[in-house]
């Protein structure tokens, strides 16, 4: 599989979203420059992370926080007390959990605009997270969790999304092709039975317990979030999106067509082969430790395009740090807004992405947020 050079398709891909009229004047954010976009971004997240993990029924000061997690990043002695239990085993794994998850739903959003050439798709529109939850939810009400413990949920929802990912490739591949409209229909029929089925396994149960186990996870939770998990879904992300992002450019070359990627030396059907695959890896992992959390993947990647334009190469990274930055605040608000109950974190994310993502697109322009 070749790589497109300077000067190819790969630097015109960002500018396909403009109109064919007269050239619109740049946004002004669109002149800074990447690498202090990111930078800054990072150290936004930094700070967001310390000041989640402080935030709480019991308060943290940001200064020991910071204290806390250097101590144990740098394998010093700690002082064992109760705000360092606080700070360290119950709520650092799950801010380090939502940084990955919400990375990975915005990489593998993103992907999977450039996929089907769309930018209203997301990773669920391909029934992965359908598969994940009749995974999930058949373990909470036909075979219980206490076989594999802590992990029987997580395997269940990631091996769930697999295998959907693996119907829906095989079911949308026709003659050695993988046509972007059918691998979206198919994946909408395949999310709808999924549905179906998730929903008379709920129907069947007589717990009311596991229904609401059910409801709450398949409305997104970090809750519980332990640090095996935690660091394992942040690996797998951040594994999955450096390969991604490297190999940008062949998204770029996607979105102008498999005739277009064709004549600059790209195989656009295996190409969109291992990326669907490394899609489907990054949902599944994330959905497995999280639950269902929407709109994340759809919204995110539109966000960052309004920033970066629509050059994959700026975009991924970006959408990465949105992402994260999104969902770590969520979760936040999902804890302290009817403390000492807890909201799902789909809820928020709906509430609060899709009304800014509406007034991004407005004051954007029309035309800035396509990925095709």
């Amino acid at each position: 599989m070749s790589a497109a050079g300077p000067g190819t398709a790969t630097d015109a891909a960002p500018e396909q979203g403009r109109s064919t009229g007269a050239p619109a004047q740049r946004p002004r954010w669109r002149t800074v420059p990447l690498p202090v976009l990111i930078a800054a971004l990072t150290v936004l997240l930094a700070a967001s992370v310390v000041l989640a993990v402080g935030i709480g029924p019991v308060a943290v000061a940001p200064g020991t926080v910071a204290r806390i997690l250097g101590l144990h990043l740098l394998g010093m002695d700690t002082p064992g007390t109760t705000e360092d239990f606080i700070v360290w085993s119950l709520r650092a794994p799950r801010v380090v959990e939502g940084v990955a998850v919400g990375a990975g739903l915005a990489v593998a959003g993103t992907v999977v605009q450039a996929l089907v050439r769309n930018p209203v798709a997301d990773p669920f529109i391909l029934g992965l997270s359908s598969g994940a939850g009749l995974g999930a939810v058949t373990v909470l009400t036909v075979a219980g969790s206490a076989l594999l413990g802590t992990l029987t949920l997580p395997l269940a929802a990631f091996c769930g999304a697999l295998a959907a990912g693996a119907c829906v490739f095989a079911t949308a591949r026709s003659g050695g092709v993988l046509h972007p409209m059918r691998l979206i229909l198919v994946g909408i029929a395949a999310g709808q039975l999924l549905g179906g089925l998730t929903s008379f396994l709920v129907l069947r149960t007589d717990s009311a317990d596991a229904q609401q186990q059910v409801l709450f996870w398949l409305l997104g939770s970090l809750a519980g979030a332990q640090w095996p998990l935690a660091l394992t879904c942040a690996a797998v992300v951040a594994v999955l999106s450096l390969a991604l992002i490297a190999g940008a450019g062949r998204l770029n070359l996607l979105v102008l067509g498999d005739e277009g990627a064709a004549a600059l030396g790209l195989n656009a059907t295996r190409a969109r082969a291992v990326l669907f695959a490394a899609a489907g890896l990054l949902t599944g992992t994330v959905v497995a430790v999280s639950g269902t959390i929407g709109f994340v993947g759809l919204v995110v990647p539109n966000l960052a395009r309004i920033l970066v334009g629509a050059d994959h190469r700026r975009v991924l990274p970006v959408a990465a740090l949105l992402g994260a930055l999104l969902l770590v605040w969520a979760d936040t608000a999902a804890r302290i807004v009817l403390a000492p109950s807890e909201l799902p974190i789909g809820i928020l994310t709906a509430v609060v992405g899709v009304p800014f993502f509406v007034i991004a697109v407005r004051r954007g322009g029309p035309g800035r947020t396509g990925a095709a």
